[in-house]
């Protein structure tokens, strides 16, 4: 399908890229059709939604910065997306980018997607240890890099 993105403008993706968010993202709730798209810089996607071709977030997987990173996330959010085992989960975590200081991920509110479905929901972890913003340069020194070994998501 052909679609109108921010990064790129028009391109061509194929079906299995589309992604659902039945509640919509935070913030973006009556926006909950979306693209995942890998992004010109790895290890980057750009999440563009359907709806509005203006909306589009940087994701990033965060066990490559943060290998401890662990999902405290309720039974019943995954149930509702049809993962019952971790194997059945993409995480994500959004990227923030601003005109001054460090890149940020939010690792408080993951997106979660079911690879064989597509269908997806935002969580929120109550770990203190999980913010809204963590540098992911630093996280990734104290990680040892994208090397670093990962953790089971679930």
């Amino acid at each position: 399908m052909n679609i109108t993105t921010k990064a790129y403008g028009s391109i061509e993706v194929d079906e299995r890229q589309r992604v659902r968010f039945p509640s919509g993202l935070f913030g973006f709730e009556t926006l909950r059709e979306y693209v995942l798209i890998d992004a010109e810089r790895q290890p980057f996607y750009w999440l563009q939604s359907l709806e509005s071709e203006h909306i589009a977030f940087i994701l990033i997987d965060p066990f490559l910065f943060r290998p401890d990173y662990e999902l405290d996330i309720e039974d019943d959010l995954l149930r509702d997306i049809g993962i019952s085992n971790p194997g059945e989960a993409l995480v994500f975590a959004i990227v923030t980018i601003p005109p001054e200081g460090p890149m940020t991920a939010n690792l408080q509110g993951p997106l979660i997607i079911n690879r064989e479905t597509r269908i997806g929901r935002q969580g929120i972890l109550a770990d203190a240890r999980w913010k809204t913003k963590h540098d992911i340069m630093e996280e990734l020194r104290r990680a040892g890099g994208p090397g670093a070994p990962r953790k089971n998501p679930c």
